[in-house]
């Protein structure tokens, strides 16, 4: 160590021991301070027992007094060190503290008492002082020292009571004066919180209503939360009872939303029985909470076993719901999962999510287009997968309106081209992830969705018919996937594999979920949009929708159309302006609500099933079976070519053949063409395809020499 270093830390070593040692200087006060209280409570008992008059005291008592009081002080103060009362904080002192100070206070009073006795006991009249001398001395010694302790405390508290009420920011109203509002208040009192004081606390229990709780006021139910939040100046609300069910908490927070308030909660039950219960516990009130609807747990047992120790593949496995549904594969022990998506950010991103959260997982990350026969056939072909979730999709509306060719290249002809692969490469089952949009569909989106489910329904008759060759391989290029290479059908014989869709509504926290655009609109500081002030929807979370998928996955038997119960629709105006005031801003005052019109395909609520499939129950209660609708599927397959060819030429009246092709399609600004021509049913369907073309390429004409059988 140089000089200066040796020189330069002297004085910043001494402060922090000078610093140390401050509680030691303190203690010998203490000490010197009870050596005073304890003489001056003995005395007094003797003053007091003769009407504090100091010429009435005996001689002989006061003899005695004199003789055995320091002594006995010294005692108490080595009785108060052995049980480390000069090393408590009693800023912080609490019963433990009070509970050794009493059993010091015991012990000093018996030594009192058996000592006059011992030592004194043949010199004064009866052996003994007077009682009252005993009982009064050792109560008022108990007082004093207790008192100079718990002075500090309590001084303290009532400092601290007067700065939150003079400099308090946050008046916190509490709702639920049960253990864990007791607790919550409790915490907010041991930790100096300025920023924060409770005025007033809410309970539907009449009993608890006039009453208090840890001194705060009980001022009624939950119908007075209006009238108080005015009446105190509340600005913030806590809630705090873990165990109210999900309609319960939401029937309170809609009341709660309608102030300014910020609010907050206790995430449930488990912080409460673990203890957890502390205002830095407290989270912030989520849309979710406000939908009103108890958590989905499906019991995935079944799922675990029809996955365990499968090849599975995932389609559009990078996307939101494709990534979710990876991830509860992969907690499911399968033999393999296979991640296919274009997008090779999303991909890469849940490849490493699971790579690390499942070490052991045979996980192979894929980049690849459905729209590709060529890739798809090699992807069943090296894999070999035993279940495919197909999420891949273009799902976006309005972008949809604009490009229809390519909502029904990706969806539609994608679809398609990945369940024939499947078909022809053993998988068992094909699930195909749907929405509430395909049923009576006003947009393209929707209405390529309602094609994917009539796909779906078209394979699964053809193969429980035995008639799976005539299911035309659609692709748009010559290419080694062609299926029946030799000729034979052989490829077509013993298909076992079973075709099932399942339809939902919007799921919160999805890619382009209407409410990330609202937090983003909200953030900018408006205004936030909303098309119509009537527009509904259904939601659920993102894990809650893909459990039930998986599900009802495992229900199949083949052709079925699943439907998944997203319980009651919410409002999208009412949404937004929940989502409004959770940010703690007010609705049409801070931050505008503008209303812009249905989107071009948008309709102003979602049905989850047509009329005329009607609905049948499953094992579950939250996944219900909707009966297919007949079709001319001879028919459906000679269109889904034409649309093809259409869609790869870029039609024009792309929209119009959807029509054709969906009845239930009615888009709010075209009419049916009678220009648009249906090719004639051939007498073999595999005959009906006339074009070979690269994928995503401007079909031409195949080469003559191209054998059109093979081509299908």
């Amino acid at each position: 160590m140089d000089r200066e270093e040796r020189q330069q830390p002297a004085i910043g070593r001494n402060k922090p021991k000078q610093h140390g040692e401050r509680w030691k200087v303190l203690s010998y006060l203490m000490a010197v301070y009870d050596f005073a209280a304890v003489v001056f409570a003995w005395f007094a008992a003797l003053w007091g027992r003769y009407d504090f008059k100091y010429s009435q005291i005996p001689e002989e008592y006061f003899h005695v007094y004199q003789q055995f009081i320091l002594p006995y002080a010294v005692i108490t103060i080595l009785l108060l060190g052995l049980f480390r009362l000069y090393r408590s904080l009693w800023k912080y002192a609490s019963v433990s503290e009070l509970g050794r100070l009493v059993v010091v206070c015991a012990i000093s009073a018996a030594v009192h008492v058996a000592g006059i006795a011992f030592f004194f006991g043949s010199t004064i009249t009866h052996g003994r002082m007077p009682l009252t001398y005993y009982y009064v001395g050792a109560l008022l010694q108990f007082l004093l020292l207790a008192g100079v302790r718990f002075a500090y405390r309590l001084l303290r508290y009532e400092v601290r009571q007067h700065v939150q009420q003079s400099e308090a920011l946050g008046r916190v109203m509490l709702i639920g004066a049960g253990d864990a509002g007791q607790m919550i208040l409790r915490d907010m009192n041991a930790t100096y919180r300025p920023e924060d004081r409770v005025v007033c606390v809410i309970d539907d229990d009449p009993n608890k209503w006039g009453r208090d709780l840890e001194g705060i006021p009980v001022v009624g139910g939950r119908d007075d939360i209006l009238v108080n939040v005015k009446k105190f100046s509340v600005n913030k609300i806590y809630l705090a009872i873990p165990s109210a069910s999900a309609v319960e908490k939401r029937d309170i927070l809609d009341i709660c939303s309608q102030t300014d308030c910020e609010l907050k909660q206790l995430p449930g039950m488990y912080q409460f029985l673990s203890g957890q219960i502390t205002v830095a516990a407290m989270k912030e009130v989520s849309v979710e909470d406000l939908l009103g609807r108890e958590p989905i747990r499906a019991d995935m047992r079944e799922v675990f076993n029809f996955i365990h120790g499968k090849r599975v593949l995932v389609t559009g496995g990078g996307g939101s719901i494709g990534s979710e549904l990876c991830r509860q594969i992969a907690a499911h022990d399968p033999e393999e999962l296979i991640i296919f998506d274009i997008y090779e950010n999303n991909a890469y991103d849940i490849q490493l999510e699971l790579k690390n959260n499942y070490p052991n997982l045979k996980l192979i990350t894929l980049i690849g287009s459905v729209r590709d026969s060529r890739r798809i056939f090699q992807v069943f072909h090296t894999y070999r997968p035993q279940i495919v979730y197909h999420a891949a999709a273009h799902k976006h509306v309005p972008l949809m309106e604009d490009s229809p060719c390519e909502a029904v290249k990706n969806n539609v002809i994608g679809t398609y081209k990945t369940a024939y692969a499947a078909m022809v490469h053993g998988c068992e089952r094909f699930v195909l992830i749907s929405t509430d949009k395909a049923v009576n569909p006003t947009n393209v989106m929707g209405t390529t969705k309602r094609l994917c489910e009539m796909i779906i329904q078209c394979f699964n008759t053809k193969i429980k018919e035995g008639k799976a060759a005539e299911l035309p391989q659609l692709f748009t290029h010559m290419g080694f996937e062609n299926a029946d290479k030799d000729g034979t059908g052989r490829v077509f014989q013993n298909i076992q594999t079973e075709f099932v869709a399942v339809r939902f509504g919007n799921v919160l926290g999805s890619n382009g979920s209407v409410i990330g655009v609202f937090k983003k609109q909200i953030a900018r500081g408006g205004p936030v949009t909303v098309t119509h002030p009537d527009v509904i929807r259904y939601f659920m979370t993102i894990p809650e929708a893909v459990s039930l998928v998986m599900l009802a996955g495992t229900y199949a038997h083949g052709g079925e159309i699943f439907v998944l119960d997203m319980g009651r629709p919410v409002k999208i105006d009412t949404l937004a302006r929940n989502l409004i005031k959770l940010a703690g801003f007010t609705p049409g005052v801070d931050i505008k609500i503008a209303y812009t019109g249905l989107r071009p395909g948008e309709k102003l609520y979602e049905e989850k099933l047509m009329a005329e499939e009607g609905m049948r129950k499953t094992e579950n209660d939250l996944i219900h079976i909707g009966k297919p609708i007949p079709l001319d599927y001879d028919r459906f397959l000679v269109e889904l070519q034409a649309l093809m060819d259409a869609a790869y030429h870029n039609r024009s009246d792309i929209r119009e053949r959807l029509m054709q092709m969906v009845p239930t399609y009615h888009p709010v600004d075209i009419k049916p063409s009678a220009s648009v021509e249906t090719p004639p049913i051939a007498a073999d369907i595999s005959d009906a395809t006339e074009a070979h073309f690269a994928a995503d390429e401007i079909p031409s004409p195949a080469p003559a020499e191209a054998p059109q059988k093979a081509a299908g």
